[in-house]
């Protein structure tokens, strides 16, 4: 079991991006929590298989339609 951590910014917030991060993860398998931050970012840790924590990292950089990911 492996876990890992993402600070996810650009438009992230008030686009359901933790419901929709939450689901994915849980889809994959994979433990966790995702929590908006003060400067409009959101973090990510999840924990679980090495390749289901690969496939939500790709995941992360596209997030939900309404979201756009910066970095």
């Amino acid at each position: 079991m492996s876990a890992r951590r993402w600070l996810i910014s650009g438009r992230v917030q008030g686009v359901a991006f933790r419901a929709h991060a939450q689901a994915r993860a849980l889809a994959l398998g994979l433990g966790g929590y995702a929590r908006n931050l003060p400067a409009g970012r959101v973090e990510v840790f999840a924990q679980g298989d090495d390749a289901a924590l690969d496939q939500l990292a790709q995941w992360l950089w596209q997030g939900p339609p309404a979201a756009r990911v910066e970095a």
